[in-house]
C-alpha cells in the first residue's frame, strides 16, 4: 500500500520532468491519485504513462495557456489550446464559480482541451464553493450509434454535484456506456476478464476479454437511451463549444494525435435559488428517506451518489493506495525514463 501523498509527489515529479509547471503537475497527480482513492483505478495512475507519452510527442502542451475567446458576463468560451486537460478544466471551473458569484450562474464552454481524468473531481470543486455543478465532456469513439456496427460515439461522461447537508456533497459521475472504457483498461491491468454484457469484439461477438473489448465496441448503458444521451453530450461538449466531435476526438491512450475534446461547465450559486439552510435540511431528508427504503435480497445498504467514493477515500487515507502490478510497472518505467530515483514504496511494492 502506498501513502497517497507520496504517490502524488511521484506523479508530480514525473510531470515536472516533462516540462509541466509544478502547481499544474501537482493538480494532475492529485486528480489521478484521488481517482484511485475513490476506488476508480480506471481513471487513476494507470493513465500517467499515457499522459507522459502525449507530452513527449507534443500533442498535449506541457505549459497550459487558456485563452478567453468570448466573455459574455455569465457566459464564456475558453480555448485550452491543447493544454493539460485537468489544468484547463480547473481554470474553467474557477471561472464558472466567479461568474456565478456575479450573476447567479456561470456557464463556461471549453474547446481544444485534453482528457481531464474524473469529471467529479471538478464538480466537487465547484460544489465546495457553494454552487450546483454540471460538467459534460466528449471523448474518442467507444460505441456504435444505435443500429450501427462501427464506433463513432464517445462514452462522453458527465457529472452533477450539489453542496450537501450534514453528509457532505452529493455527486453523480457516469459515462453513457455500460461501463467506462477505463474500467476495461483497468481489468487488463489486473489480468482479469470483464463481465458479460460490457462489450463486443471487433466482429460484433460478445467478449469478456478486455483486449478484444478495447479493439471492439463498448455497449451503451440502457440500450438506445445511453446512445442518445451520449450523442447529446457530444453536441454540448463538441459541436456547441467549437471543439472536435465524433471521430475527430482522440483518447488519452493515443500518444501522437491531438485530442480536440471539449467540455461544458455550469455553476449555479445555491443561495441565488434557495435558502441554503432550508436546502440542506431538504437534501438530508431526501437522503434519509432514500436510505430507509427496505433492502432488496442480497443488499446490505442503500447508497446515495458519491457516498461510496467518500468512504473509500476515508479508508485510503488510513491504509494507502493499492495499485495493480501492471500499473506499478508503468510507474517504474516512468521513473527510469524520466531519470527519477525510484521511491522506497516502489521497491517495497516490487519485492
Amino acid at each position: 500500500m502506498i501513502p497517497p501523498s507520496e504517490l502524488i509527489s511521484f506523479g508530480a515529479a514525473v510531470l515536472t520532468s516533462l516540462g509541466v509547471p509544478a502547481p499544474d503537475a501537482r493538480l494532475v497527480a492529485d486528480s489521478l491519485v484521488t481517482a484511485d482513492a475513490w476506488g476508480h483505478p480506471s481513471h487513476g495512475m494507470l493513465r500517467l504513462e499515457w499522459y507522459a507519452a502525449r507530452l513527449r510527442s507534443g500533442v498535449m502542451r506541457a505549459v497550459t495557456d487558456v485563452a478567453t475567446v468570448l466573455d459574455g458576463g455569465a457566459v464564456a468560451v475558453l480555448d485550452g489550446q491543447d493544454g493539460v486537460g485537468q489544468v484547463v478544466t480547473a481554470y474553467a471551473a474557477r471561472d464558472a464559480v466567479r461568474r456565478a458569484g456575479e450573476h447567479g450562474a456561470g456557464v463556461v464552454a471549453v474547446r481544444n482541451s485534453n482528457h481531464f481524468g474524473t469529471a467529479a473531481y471538478f464538480t466537487r470543486m465547484i460544489a465546495a464553493e457553494g454552487c450546483v455543478a454540471l460538467l459534460t465532456t466528449n471523448g474518442s469513439p467507444a460505441m456504435a450509434p444505435w443500429g450501427g456496427r462501427e464506433k463513432s460515439v464517445g462514452a462522453n461522461p458527465w457529472s452533477i454535484a450539489v453542496p450537501g447537508g450534514v453528509r457532505g456533497p452529493v455527486v453523480l459521475d457516469i459515462a453513457n456506456t455500460t461501463v467506462a472504457r477505463g474500467k476495461i483498461y483497468a481489468a487488463r491491468e489486473r489480468g482479469e476478464p470483464i463481465p458479460e454484457g460490457w462489450a463486443q469484439a471487433a466482429d460484433g461477438s460478445p467478449t469478456t476479454d478486455p483486449r478484444e473489448a478495447i479493439d471492439g465496441l463498448i455497449l451503451p448503458m440502457a440500450g438506445h437511451k445511453g446512445y442518445g444521451i451520449s450523442f447529446m453530450m457530444d453536441v454540448l461538449s463538441g459541436v456547441l463549444t467549437g471543439s472536435s466531435y465524433a471521430t475527430g476526438v482522440a483518447g488519452p491512450y493515443v500518444p501522437d494525435r491531438r485530442s480536440g475534446c471539449g467540455h461544458l461547465l455550469l455553476a449555479l450559486r445555491l443561495d441565488a435559488v434557495a435558502d441554503p439552510a432550508d436546502y440542506a435540511r431538504r437534501l438530508d431528508d431526501l437522503i434519509d428517506r432514500t436510505k430507509a427504503v427496505p433492502l432488496a435480497p442480497g443488499y446490505d445498504e442503500i447508497f446515495y451518489p458519491g457516498e461510496i467514493e467518500d468512504r473509500n477515500a476515508a479508508a485510503t487515507a488510513l491504509t494507502g493506495v493499492r495499485l495493480p502490478d501492471r500499473t506499478l510497472s508503468s510507474l517504474e518505467r516512468l521513473a527510469d525514463t524520466c531519470e527519477l530515483a525510484r521511491p522506497e514504496w516502489m521497491s517495497a511494492c516490487s519485492s
